[in-house]
């Protein structure tokens, strides 16, 4: 699918609001709203949206985990073992 096809006027929107809803739930693209020429809006369907989402929220972790590796906040994994063992054994 190409994105220049999904490219529409507002007045587009809003006479065809049911189509592209239709059109969204189909084909899971997003289209991109323009408003006196110049992009304005990108409307989306929810899964989507909730798929772009959780891959935003594992790409922070990922970034704070690294983060964490450069500024030296980690222990050898055996350490961690050990101290979750102990953890456990003094409950």
């Amino acid at each position: 699918m190409k994105l220049s096809s999904r490219i529409k006027p507002i007045s587009y929107l809003k006479a065809h609001a049911a189509e592209i809803v239709r059109s969204l739930a189909e084909q899971r693209g997003p289209f991109i709203i323009t408003q006196n020429g110049e992009a304005k809006v990108v409307v989306q369907d929810i899964k989507s949206y909730e798929e772009a989402q959780e891959t935003m929220a594992l790409l922070k972790i990922l970034a704070l985990g690294n983060r964490d590796i450069e500024e030296g906040k980690t222990i050898p994994l055996g350490d961690a073992a050990e101290h979750v063992r102990s953890q456990r054994r003094s409950r």
